[in-house]
């Protein structure tokens, strides 16, 4: 793909590892500016989001200073840090090791010049009422008990980082939103706008920095056209532009998920037709008039394609999805588990992701930062040196 002149300045400006634009402190952050900033992010999945054993329960190691300071290294400018809180809480309190431990995650995050969003991320379906065994009489709405303890969460969440400075963005909760048997379809975007109205409350009145933080709101099942639709409608913040909207981009899903046929479609293993990338300039356009309309950045907190599929098509899907994000001034993230970056030593991109850095910083001849063109010549020649032991982790 041709990653188009307007894109790229803001690629540009994403990915090089000596940061254009520093972080301000909370109180004078616009999220406009904020958005300009955050550049291009990267998750880490499967980590302190797991519901076995916290960190290391899916397989991933312990997450490490230096894993987080590679990510700087690579360009990143923003981590999306998933967090359950839910399933190690005692009675709705969290527990101070928890809160300590991902205060430690955060501050390296903060500390290696990236900003930092937390989240209240899946964690057992307690928000939705999403387990229709365990919620029976609740299911699929969001109960007393849940906003008892949704607001129970995000004040501790919100008392303990109250004062780190606007690096530190909390986001409201993940894909938990659709509420649909709350008993029409109207009732159930109220009560998603209800969900974000009670995030931005309880925050905001923990006082400190939270009084003007950056705060991210959660679209309609963090889907492009739903969220985009006349149905959403935005919750009320006490000040002006500290908003963010959160959805998610995994279009098409035949070809970024799948990864055999099911009754409903069959698995694509390659993207890039005219078609493709049509559907998807039609979604980002979609999701940029909602972004106009209500005047507010949008945050793509997760995008990512497994890497089942052809590497070549991965990388153009990944490229046109930054491009298209940069030009209309979105915060592209990508969704990482320890694929795309290893979370051994040396922390290596794997080739896709390399390649992707590498072209976004090449193309057109359009000189990059020398320092990031050097890191990742260093992990290909790592890898060269190690192919009989791999330093990333794959889905294999």
């Amino acid at each position: 793909m041709k990653t188009s002149r307007s894109g790229k300045a803001f690629l540009l400006v994403a990915l090089s590892c000596f940061g254009v634009a520093r972080a301000e402190p909370a109180p004078s952050l616009d999220a406009w500016d904020a958005a300009k900033q955050m550049g291009l992010g990267i998750n880490i999945g499967n980590t302190l989001d797991n519901t076995t054993t916290w960190e290391t329960g899916w397989g991933n190691p312990r997450i490490t200073k230096e894993y987080v300071e590679s990510l700087a290294k690579l360009g990143f400018k923003t981590v999306r840090l998933p967090v359950a809180w839910d399933t190690y809480a005692r009675d709705e309190r969290i527990t101070d090791e928890k809160l300590k431990r991902v205060g430690e995650v955060v501050d390296w995050i903060t500390g290696a010049g990236m900003y930092c969003v937390i989240n209240i991320h899946w964690d057992g379906g307690w928000i939705d009422s999403s387990n229709k065994e365990k919620f029976a009489k609740t299911f699929a709405t969001f109960s007393p008990d849940a906003e008892r303890k949704f607001a129970a969460y995000w004040t501790q969440i919100a008392n303990y980082f109250a004062n780190r400075d606007g690096k530190v963005i909390f986001e409201a909760l993940n894909e938990e939103t659709k509420f649909d048997n709350e008993g029409s379809q109207a009732k159930a975007f109220a009560t998603l706008t209800r969900v974000n109205q009670l995030f931005i409350d309880t925050v905001r009145k923990t006082g400190g920095n939270n009084a003007k933080r950056l705060l991210i709101v959660t679209g309609y099942a963090t889907d492009f056209t739903k969220t985009a639709s006349s149905d959403y409608v935005m919750p009320k913040d006490t000040v002006p532009h500290k908003l963010l909207i959160s959805v998610h981009y995994y279009t098409p899903w035949q070809f970024v998920g799948m990864t055999q046929d099911e009754s409903w479609g069959k698995m694509r293993p390659t993207w890039g037709t005219s078609d493709d990338f049509a559907e998807l300039e039609t979604l980002f356009d979609l999701m940029r008039d909602f972004s106009q309309r209500n005047d507010i950045p949008v945050f793509i907190g997760e995008f990512g394609a497994t890497d089942k599929k052809e590497a070549p098509s991965r990388v153009r899907w990944m490229e046109a999805v930054i491009d298209a994000a940069f030009s209309r001034q979105m915060v592209p993230v990508l969704w990482d588990t320890g694929g795309d970056v290893s979370r051994t030593p040396p922390y290596a991109p794997s080739p896709v992701l390399r390649d992707v850095l590498r072209t976004a910083l090449l193309a057109d001849d359009e000189e990059g930062p020398d320092r990031l063109c050097d890191e990742l010549a260093t992990f290909a020649n790592a890898t060269e040196a190690k192919q009989k032991h791999s330093v990333w982790l794959t889905n294999d």
